[in-house]
């Protein structure tokens, strides 16, 4: 049993992200499973393949393998897979086993499941509702032309899905063959006067002009929203890769505008997607047929200037509506679709959609050129029969290496897997964060990363070992609302006598975020050969108006370096480096910086009444540090008092903890530290895991080549 539907695992990277400063307790963790991983790659490339006669235009049946030839870029391929389809065989399907399948609980997963061999025959369309990009009333026109289409022209073999993309992208319908329940649910597409129309669909909606016929500038907006529009256009084709038969797309848009080169990469990956997916594109221009005018419509103000009288006002809206429709004519030509343009007739590119998929040869083959370079490859059939017209896509692109991805390939790779469910293990990663107050409503929060040498691979580059690493992360509100984002490029230069791949790389970064739960997401690169790790956590900043202990993170670090940095992880000059994996040699000291906010003061006066002898006003804070290995205390430090605020503004004690570990005998150790607030009465006595080895199988600490962005 196979499932069929459209399963949406996308989560659209278009939102503009905030550069807030970033967040937590470091709560969870990551495993590493070293058990056996079994990964299987395919290259199978299916094209379908339609024969008609020349003369009748009539589908030639009965053709074999034998009679096909595949040519890509001028060789010939073997063909592996061949099959033929027809709605005229279709088998009915058990209507309740298709109405199971629809599932938009948060765009995720199809229920419900039906044999592959049940849908041999069948069409399987998707209507893509576009809601970007349609005004009002091109809408209404879509809606009108798709519910006619289902109450008369609808055949028995017909499974039709529907998806919409406004705010977010959703499966509004799983395939079914129910005209009734498709024509109810199509219905909601009305009355979307309040969704994010996107500016520059309609094709006359720039006008303001100066005599140059100057055009305002609103290409980053149309590099977003088409970028937003194409990874809608992949995350379904992918959805349906598990399906062998053909599929087919009527893709309702308002227009699609493309910027040169900055959407190449995305439309390519949904070119791409959709060729692996047998998915053809059918893209249907909801505007209809348009009256260009060089004064323009009532959208926007009037005209100033010559613009409007000496050509440049026409030319620039001529140029526009082409721009707007070019996109939407690639994506079907590289798909085996059809684009329908300049047409208040919508019921053609039903009848295509249809006529293309009643009856077709479905042929495969896998390549044999091995190379993953990316490029375009031509694909060229023929049928051993005289009098025939063949009917296929030109070609598709090669699968791309890491090595052979461009700039904008290598960058939706990494935001891809930052929105993937599924965690990355090629490279391991481990994270921690922590939080000190700033103010009641604001925490500073340090995040780190380690990743160990021995998973990059350095390159030799003079007397240095060299490698580079893409960072990206970002912090997610209970709402899922993205409010703090990091991306970052870092490169490594290792003296080589320091043995990097014996030791751990590690990368800081910090945000500054309110009191609340949050989710924290990071993925780290390599740029050798692409392999990638994720690490995610959720985390928690405190209220601490509701705390009797307002206490901050303790921050364990073998290290303090030297900095001009201004924040509560730099003490007198020196930064401490957090060391998150907890694990130390024996010749180094174990730091602990934390801080106590807003401690009680003494009531008692000076003279010392009573059995208190402290100064009125002045705090109390007793602290101190206990090393327990099995059921034994083995070291306590001094006890450490403070009587003053030394970060008055922020109304805080910072408190350190110096512990030489050179006495200490290798092992695990419970460190528990006890803070003890005398005059407030108030106490906590939290606890944490170390782990001390031995200086002579040690291999490095935690920091070392560490790369700070603090």
């Amino acid at each position: 049993m196979v499932a069929v539907g459209l399963a949406m695992l996308l989560a659209l990277p278009l939102q503009a992200q905030t550069s807030a400063q970033q967040s937590s307790s470091g709560q969870g963790s990551t495993s590493q499973d070293s058990g056996f991983v079994l990964r299987a790659e395919t290259d199978l490339v299916l094209t379908n393949v339609v024969v008609r006669d020349s003369k009748t235009g009539r589908v030639v049946e009965g053709l074999k393998r034998s009679d096909f030839t595949i040519i890509e870029n001028g060789k010939p391929q073997q063909i592996t897979d061949f099959d033929f389809e027809s709605v005229d065989m279709a088998k009915p399907l058990d209507e309740a086993t298709i109405s199971g399948l629809a599932s938009t609980t948060n765009g995720k997963g199809a229920v419900g499941t039906v044999r592959p061999e049940d849908l041999k025959n069948h069409r399987l369309i998707v209507f893509f509702f576009d809601l970007t990009s349609m005004q009002p009333e091109d809408l209404d026109r879509s809606v009108d032309a798709a519910k006619d289409f289902l109450q008369h022209k609808m055949q028995p073999a017909d499974l039709i899905a529907l998806v919409s993309l406004d705010t977010e992208l959703k499966v509004d319908q799983d395939f079914t063959s129910n005209k009734d329940l498709l024509i109810g649910k199509i219905g909601m597409y009305n009355g979307t006067e309040g969704a994010a129309f996107a500016q520059g669909a309609n094709a006359n909606s720039n006008q303001v002009e100066d005599a140059s016929g100057y055009t305002p500038d609103e290409t980053e907006y149309n590099d977003i929203n088409t970028d937003r529009e194409l990874f809608a256009l992949r995350a379904v084709a992918q959805s349906l890769e598990r399906i062998n038969q053909k599929k087919s797309l009527l893709y309702f848009s308002g227009g699609l505008t493309r910027d040169g080169m900055e959407n190449q990469a995305s439309l390519r990956a949904a070119i791409n997607a959709a060729v692996r997916a047998n998915l053809s594109i059918y893209s249907l221009d909801t505007r209809g047929l348009q009256a260009v005018s060089a004064l323009g419509d009532a959208s926007t103000g009037s005209l100033r200037g010559s613009g409007g009288f000496n050509g440049v006002s026409m030319q620039n809206n001529m140029n526009a509506n082409f721009d707007s429709q070019e996109t939407l004519t690639t994506l079907s030509a590289d798909t085996g679709g059809k684009a329908f343009l300049d047409n208040n007739d919508f019921s053609p590119a039903f009848a295509q959609v249809q006529r293309d998929s009643a009856e077709y040869y479905v042929v495969g083959f896998h390549s044999n050129n091995p190379a993953r370079d990316g490029k375009f490859r031509k694909l060229t059939i023929k049928v051993n029969r005289p009098g025939v017209k063949l009917e296929y896509r030109p070609g598709y692109y090669a699968p791309a290496d890491f090595k052979h991805s461009g700039k904008e390939d290598r960058e939706r790779e990494l935001e891809d897997e930052l929105a993937s469910d599924l965690p990355a293990t090629d490279v391991a990663l481990y994270m921690d964060a922590y939080y000190f107050r700033l103010n009641e409503n604001r925490f500073y929060v340090p995040v780190s990363l380690l990743v160990p040498g021995s998973q990059i691979p350095f390159v030799k580059g003079g007397d240095k070992d060299k490698a580079t690493l893409d960072v990206i992360g970002e912090v997610l509100d209970e709402a899922k609302r993205p409010i703090g984002h990091v991306r970052d490029t870092v490169k490594l230069a290792v003296n080589q006598q320091l043995e990097a791949r014996q030791k751990n790389i590690q990368y800081s970064t910090s945000f500054n975020l309110p009191p609340g739960k949050y989710h924290l997401k990071f993925v780290v690169r390599e740029n050798q050969d692409g392999h990638m790790g994720s690490f995610e956590a959720d985390i928690v900043l405190p209220d601490m108006r509701k705390s009797p202990m307002k206490m901050s993170s303790i921050l364990l670090a073998s290290q303090r370096v030297p900095s001009k940095a201004s924040n509560p992880l730099v003490r007198e000059g020196e930064q401490y480096i957090p060391n998150i994996s907890h694990v130390f040699r024996q010749g180094q000291h174990l730091y602990l910086l934390y801080e106590v906010y807003g401690p009680a003061k003494e009531k008692a006066d000076a003279s010392g009444n009573g059995t208190a002898k402290t100064v009125k006003g002045a705090i109390n804070l007793i602290s101190s540090l206990e090393l327990i290995h099995g059921s034994t205390k083995v070291f306590e430090t001094p006890v450490v008092r403070a009587t003053s605020l030394n970060e008055a503004n922020r109304d805080a004690v910072a408190l350190e903890l110096d512990v030489p570990l050179d006495k200490l005998g290798p092992g695990s150790y419970i460190g528990q530290l006890n803070v003890i607030d005398d005059a407030g009465g108030s106490f906590a006595f939290p606890r944490f895991a170390v782990l001390v080895r031995s200086n002579q199988n040690a291999t490095g600490n935690a920091a070392d080549g560490s790369a700070q962005n603090q």
